[in-house]
């Protein structure tokens, strides 16, 4: 039989691609189960599967989660039966528990000791839900269906032998019970690519180009929505375009009427609700929507920036802050738990109140007018980034868990 480490996350590889092929280049045998979606890494025998169908119609409202979650649990425990039909017996399995599909495996591999990513462990009162009370309208279900949105991952989480979560914050939502087997490791970005460099003219898509030297202020909003603060970011910019005539505003992210937060109202994306009310306010011939863009143009975007704007929800902590901190930004973010473990206020970057939306344009005033004076914090940043973020950091940490586990890696 052929031991090594069975990969499970429904878009294998995701959070896993770097240790997965670090692995694997080690010699360690690696295989994974995902979703029929799941683009896989080379050199890793992937097994996806395929749903017949999603979660019933008819099932209780406070169920329909773990009712999908149970579906997945048992496609991924079949597409494991099948590996262990082909002669695979893990000694680790590495999982994803958000989805269901590690759930059942200890059915299939009771031997295999089992490491989950805890992204995040919902919660109803104090967490993302009830967070924006301009979009939460005190729905009191919906505090209970987002904690109810824990139940498989709880029990596959119950048998974890040891839970890995990518930043303190993510890991103090965790129950007590878990927490002492929960080590903090974040997967960490590539550093040594992912670096301050000489801005370059940047070309939009109408033809003009962003000069260096011009004031821009960047903001990332995967999903466009209120989530990532871009409301709050939005509405500071009619007082930073007036005070700052050459300034320009850089925003990458997909327009969507739904990210990870509430659908936006009356069947329009979160950048029309938003963006539409201060039209008036706004010119926007210097606010450029650039939608999602290949990676070095987002990269040269940072490049260019006067200010990054990173705002969120107590949620995940997006790479996005991260590669900006890498790429040595001056990054304004907003005061709550998941920014708080990247930016330290006056040390590394700035951190206001996140529905201040006065203070965030003030701050965006300043940055544009006086750029030398971000100097300190954009070095700061970068070296946060470096210590604290870097994808050799992470493997280092996540092989030294292994180890401790049991997992024989071979030197490089």
């Amino acid at each position: 039989m052929a031991a090594g480490v069975l990969f499970v996350h429904n878009n294998f590889p995701a959070q896993f691609r770097d240790l997965s092929r670090s692995l694997t280049a080690r010699g360690v045998p690696c295989f994974a189960v995902g979703a029929e979606p799941a683009p896989g890494v080379p050199g890793v025998e992937l097994v996806r599967y395929r749903l017949p169908r999603g979660s019933g119609q008819d099932v209780y409202p406070l169920a329909v989660r773990a009712e999908a979650d149970l579906l997945r649990g048992r496609h991924a425990l079949d597409a494991a039966r099948w590996l262990k039909n082909q002669g695979h017996e893990p000694q680790l399995i590495i999982g994803h528990p958000g989805w269901g599909e590690t759930s059942l495996l200890s059915h299939v591999f009771p031997q295999a000791k089992q490491v989950l990513f805890s992204e995040f462990y919902y919660h109803g009162h104090g967490s993302d839900i009830d967070f924006d009370r301009e979009f939460w309208n005190g729905d009191d279900e919906a505090l209970i269906r987002g904690k109810a949105k824990n139940a498989v991952m709880a029990m596959a989480l119950a048998e974890a032998a040891a839970i890995v979560a990518p930043t303190e914050f993510q890991a103090s939502r965790l129950p007590p019970a878990f927490r002492e087997r929960t080590r903090v490791i974040h997967e960490g970005i590539d550093v040594e690519a992912i670096r301050p460099a000489p801005a370059e003219p940047f070309p939009l898509g109408d033809g003009r180009v962003l000069m260096p030297g011009t004031p821009v202020i960047t903001h990332i909003n995967n999903q466009m929505e209120p989530m990532r603060g871009l409301h709050v970011f939005a509405r500071a910019l009619p007082r930073l375009l007036a005070a700052v005539p050459d300034a320009q505003v850089v925003i990458i992210g997909e327009e969507k009427s739904r990210g990870y937060g509430a659908e936006a109202p009356g069947g329009q994306t979160w950048k029309q609700a938003i963006f539409a009310p201060l039209e008036p306010q706004l010119d926007l011939s210097r606010v450029h929507f650039l939608g999602r863009v290949p990676h070095p143009r987002m990269l040269a975007a940072l490049r260019l920036s006067a200010a990054h704007v990173y705002y969120s929800y107590p949620f995940v902590l997006s790479w996005s802050i991260v590669e900006a901190m890498a790429s040595g930004c001056y990054v304004i973010g907003s005061d709550t738990g998941p920014v708080r473990d990247a930016i330290q206020d006056g040390l590394n970057g700035r951190l206001l109140p996140f529905f201040d939306v006065e203070a965030l344009s003030q701050a965006l005033i300043a940055a544009c007018r006086a750029p030398g004076a971000t100097l300190a914090l954009r070095a700061a940043a970068r070296e946060t980034a470096v210590a604290k973020f870097s994808r050799a950091g992470g493997r280092a940490a996540w092989f030294d868990l292994l180890g401790d586990l049991g997992l024989e890696i071979p030197p490089a």
